[in-house]
């Protein structure tokens, strides 16, 4: 069955290659909503930054990453700045491991 978490657990394979942890983690991942029975998923992520050099390949990641789940057919992956991303969005575990 897909829901969001086995969705957010797929996306931990997609690594911000400039800070060397999964989007997840960091907090880049906004929103998934699963629709048509798990056939279709809607995700929203953002950067750390809007000028990042390697914003497609992460997109193209998120899609692929989001695709490769079993029973999703079909993906719409949208990138935002609304709200901005900060490092206040961190998981617990990361805020621990840049020390913050």
């Amino acid at each position: 069955m897909v829901d969001e978490e086995r969705v957010r657990d797929q996306l931990r394979n997609v690594i911000d290659p400039e800070i060397g942890m999964d989007l997840v983690e960091l907090g880049l991942i906004y929103d998934i909503e699963v629709h048509e029975e798990g056939r279709h998923v809607d995700v929203s992520f953002s950067l750390t930054s809007p000028m990042c050099p390697v914003g497609d390949m992460i997109q193209e990641q998120v899609e692929t990453e989001t695709l490769s789940v079993e029973g999703v057919e079909t993906t719409n992956v949208q990138l935002t700045f609304d709200p901005m991303w900060s490092p206040e969005m961190m998981s617990p575990a990361a805020k621990l491991f840049f020390g913050r």
